[in-house]
């Protein structure tokens, strides 16, 4: 008689997503959860993420999500560290999803622009890799969320130098941190994504339509994020449709 085992995918892993209440983190949640895996959704919209469980529940009534109001930047993590520790003790999976993006000419950026745009896609990231860090298991994975913008010798696009800058600067910091956690076996990833249709897409480039819908994004960095370190350690890997 033979016998299977269950693959990663599928067996019920702890998830902890950022930028959930919209676009690729919302859709990223949702395939999650009602797959059977555990995950703490956070985001700074208490009315998105009640939407994001109401969504997510229909699907699937068993499904186990922790809808967090939180915001990485600004907030204290001492909250969410505590209800981490107790709720599981220890979690296999962080995908740094939150971002923001401003669409403005070079001359007319300010420091404060540019001070926002690390702090939202950098900094941001910093700390809640620094806060979850003890409670990650072996074989975990951290998963970064970042930019073609970002990406070495890909096209540029006129009034996103602030934000490619900031998303060039994450990557770095995923290759960096997979240098330093590998002791620990702890792996760490950057997806640079293209465009998707999102809300931040539609509000930054407004008309503009991408051939990639939010959904489709939102799976693929699911799935990723369940196998990815299996194959990967330390890489930024665009994920476009378009040739750098």
């Amino acid at each position: 008689m033979q016998t299977t085992s269950l693959t990663d995918e599928q067996l019920p892993q702890k998830i902890i997503i950022t930028g959930a209440s919209s676009g690729i983190g919302f859709e990223a949640v949702i395939e999650l959860a009602i797959k059977g895996h555990q995950v703490i959704a956070l985001s700074r919209s208490k009315e998105k993420l009640q939407n994001l469980q109401k969504i997510t529940l229909s699907l699937n009534p068993d499904a186990v999500l922790y809808p967090i109001v939180f915001d990485i930047v600004n907030d204290d993590y001492q909250g969410l560290t505590q209800f981490i520790q107790q709720r599981w003790g220890s979690f296999n999976i962080l995908i740094n999803n939150a971002g923001a993006l401003i669409n403005k000419p070079f001359k007319e950026l300010s420091e404060l622009d540019m001070a926002e745009m690390f702090q939202s896609n950098v900094m941001g990231h910093f700390r809640m890799i620094q806060a979850c860090l003890p409670f990650l298991q072996p074989n975990a994975h951290i998963l970064n969320i970042g930019s073609m913008g970002g990406y070495l010798g890909s096209s540029k696009f006129p009034g996103l130098a602030a934000y490619s800058a900031s998303k060039a600067a994450l990557h770095n910091l995923t290759e960096c941190l997979a240098q330093e956690l590998s002791e620990e076996k702890i792996s760490v990833n950057c997806l640079a994504l293209g465009s998707a249709q999102t809300e931040m897409l539609e509000k930054a480039f407004p008309g503009y339509q991408s051939p990639v819908q939010a959904y489709e994004m939102g799976k693929y960095v699911a799935d990723f994020a369940l196998t990815g370190h299996k194959f990967f350690n330390g890489k930024v890997l665009p994920v476009a449709l378009a040739t750098p």
